[in-house]
């Protein structure tokens, strides 16, 4: 997006700005000194104007008093990398496939690389981010993740290298940081009982923090408009029984499947809310948390 392609908000009448910020007031109150939990990915970490509107949307949600926790993924960027090298990534049931040199990479890009220019950013607007992986403190402890095949019998299981699932998380840090009116700012690497280093999938690692942090909400940014049924329209209200209904038949699947697994795992375990959000659009974070009107679907605990 260019600078004429920018709205020009000067144009819009002082009436109608004073009654889009009085639209906030009743969600500023429901959500003071809440838990956010937001998955920050896909186009909105890629596009300039749209890494900046998130930014600012992070630093306002603090300013108002909410508590915003990001966890990032970095697929491109990962991506980009591992071809800079001559590796092609490989992903199975939505999982990257992660032998001890992609490992290397991911580590570099998540907890170096994408980690310090999203503090940077939220820095930059005005906020106190900190950078973290979950090797920092040991807060987010893992194993070696072994996936089930498909339509194979029982324990035939996948071994996709570096790749980890949660055994627990300390969330002792992640409060300290928010009594100090800090922003965390967290890359989905796990730490093994041997000290090894574990990739976890990022929207697994958001919905699991959300949970542990007994959140208000838990926001996952995607690159499309939300879940959407089989003709493509989007579905605005879901309940996780018509989630499950949705994996069942095939409407949801692939890389799909471990971000509906986070937000049905969060919602049944206490997170009021999850947001399946289009982080294409610009302020998404606000339109989704502070007015009336939404940009995706909203799974409901209940």
């Amino acid at each position: 997006m260019t600078e004429s392609d920018k709205p020009n908000t000067k144009t819009v009448a002082p009436a109608l700005k004073a009654e889009i910020l009085a639209e906030a007031l009743p969600y500023i109150k429901r959500f003071f000194d809440k838990t956010i939990v937001i998955k920050y990915g896909g186009n909105a970490m890629t596009d300039a104007h749209l890494k900046d509107c998130f930014a600012r949307d992070v630093v306002l949600l603090k300013l108002v008093g909410l508590n915003p926790v990001v966890v990032h993924g970095g697929g491109p960027q990962i991506e980009n990398l591992l071809a800079r090298v001559g590796k092609k990534g490989e992903f199975i049931q939505g999982m990257r496939v992660t032998d001890a040199e992609t490992m290397e990479v991911v580590e570099m890009v998540l907890g170096g690389q994408v980690n310090k220019e999203i503090v940077n950013l939220i820095n930059q607007a005005g906020g106190k981010a900190v950078g973290l992986t979950g090797k920092d403190a040991n807060f987010i402890r893992a194993r070696k993740l072994l996936m089930q095949k498909k339509d194979a019998p029982l324990g035939d299981l996948i071994d996709v290298g570096q790749v980890g699932e949660i055994t627990s998380i300390d969330p002792s840090l992640i409060s300290f940081l928010d009594q100090g009116d800090f922003i965390p700012v967290i890359a989905p690497i796990g730490v093994g009982e041997g000290g090894e280093t574990y990739n976890i999938n990022a929207d697994v690692v958001a919905g699991k923090l959300a949970e542990i942090l007994k959140a208000e909400k838990l926001v996952l940014l995607t690159n499309t408009p939300g879940v959407l049924d089989k003709d493509g329209k989007l579905l605005t209200g879901l309940t996780p029984r018509e989630i499950d209904d949705m994996v069942a038949d095939g409407t949801l699947s692939g890389g799909m499947l471990p971000k509906i697994g986070s937000a049905l795992d969060a919602a049944r375990s206490g997170v009021k809310s999850v947001h399946v959000i289009d982080g294409r659009v610009e302020h998404c974070l606000l339109l989704e948390i502070l007015t009336d009107h939404g940009v995706g679907t909203m799974i409901k605990s209940k």
